[in-house]
């Protein structure tokens, strides 16, 4: 049966759309609008709509790659099977710092909602975000994987919360509301979309599914469109309409806790609980799924001789126990650490990186369209150049 796990455990598409969607939803939008409304002031929406077209050239090449090699992996199996064995330990490692800091983003943000829900102490964000942190990687220590009706039943109640939202925010839509004080050039848009790419990382995570997958290779052709799909449109609408309820200075003021802000103008009460518990859903999820994900890339790459062997030795729940330890205690120590914007930012180049290196390796290998994979690889790299000069301060 399509859209859940069959009676051989395998994943249907609903079930793999629910992976990558909740991979790229679990916390992108909740963190990053106010850091993308920065930049690219009215044209905020468009950085979604860019940064959706880099990530979709991305998933087209994966899923080119991974149909192509048949079988499970990602850019470090791909660069390791061709005998770049240098090159592909550089891009685990990187990748690896990329969702360390990714979970250390979704961790703030837990924190930072439920501390903007409930009030309390100065203390009690940083708190909730090591908690969140902590019982994710309890529940990753039993060697529970995702539960794909429970993934599909998060996605579809964050979304939900997130559309009407979006709607309410676009029913009083009114296009000088957009403007910022100080409007950025063009040149802002695309230091929007590089800034905030984390946001569509998640998507890559279906790769590491593969052989669950019924009928895998038809499942890995149409996932891309839809699920990179379905992220830039609540993305793009969500943009649109924040500003909306509660101004676009505010936006970037409330930073982390915009959305609960935007919540509240709607709603009062009601709508401020309903975005923080889709906040906290879906942060919660994403810090499982990446710690889930990247503990098996760091086992794979420590028995291959690229990391210390003790990061692929399992527990007694098949976990690999000592990867997840890493893993977690890095990403608790920058989420309690703080500093939004550069935690997104730093996130963003590492994805910016890999991605653009996935996106060459399918020209390399002509795999997948070349028209889509060859501008993937130009924008994802032309994109990292722009936000490593932005932070360095040339531009």
């Amino acid at each position: 049966m399509s859209g859940s796990k069959s009676a051989e455990g395998q994943l249907g598409l609903t079930a793999v759309w629910a992976i990558a969607v909740g991979g790229m939803v679990g916390g992108g939008i909740f963190s990053t609008l106010g850091v993308v409304i920065s930049s690219a002031g009215h044209w905020a929406a468009l950085s979604f709509v860019l940064g959706g077209l880099v990530a979709y050239a991305t998933g087209h090449s994966l899923a080119a790659l991974t149909v192509e090699k048949d079988e499970a992996g990602g850019v470090y199996s791909f660069l390791r099977d061709l005998g770049f064995t240098g090159l592909a330990r550089f891009s685990a490692w990187v990748l690896l710092a990329g969702y360390v800091l990714t979970c250390a983003v979704y961790a703030y943000t837990f924190g930072a909602y439920l501390g903007q829900a409930v009030g309390g102490p100065s203390w009690l964000p940083p708190a909730m975000a090591a908690t969140a942190v902590l019982t994710m990687t309890g529940i990753n220590l039993r060697g529970a994987g995702q539960a794909a009706g429970v993934e599909i039943t998060i996605v579809v109640v964050k979304l939900t919360i997130l559309a009407g939202l979006a709607a309410f925010g676009l029913s009083q839509f009114e296009a000088e509301k957009l403007s910022i004080a100080q409007q950025p050039g063009l040149i802002g848009i695309v230091i929007g979309a590089a800034s905030v790419f984390m946001a569509y990382e998640g998507f890559e995570l279906v790769a590491y599914d593969y052989d669950e997958m019924k009928d895998r290779k038809r499942i890995m052709r149409r996932i891309m469109p839809l699920a990179i799909g379905s992220a830039a449109l609540i993305y793009v609408l969500v943009a649109l309409a924040v500003p909306m309820l509660t101004g676009t200075q505010a936006v970037i003021e409330d930073g982390e806790v915009a959305l609960s802000r935007a919540g509240q103008a709607a709603l009062g009460t009601p709508g401020l609980i309903a975005v923080t518990i889709a906040a906290a859903f879906s942060t919660a999820s994403a810090i499982n799924a990446t710690l889930f994900s990247s503990a098996r890339l760091a086992r794979e790459v420590a028995q291959d001789g690229g990391l210390p062997q003790g990061l692929g030795r399992k527990n007694s729940h098949g976990s690999p126990q000592w990867a997840v330890l890493t893993l977690a205690a890095l990403a608790l120590a920058l989420a309690v650490m703080g500093g939004l914007d550069g935690l997104v930012s730093g996130a963003s180049i590492v994805f910016l990186l890999v991605f653009g290196t996935l996106n060459a390796l399918a020209v390399k290998e002509n795999v997948g369209k070349r028209w889509i994979t060859l501008p993937g690889a130009v924008l994802a790299f032309g994109a990292l150049a722009v936000l490593v000069l932005h932070m360095l301060g040339v531009i």
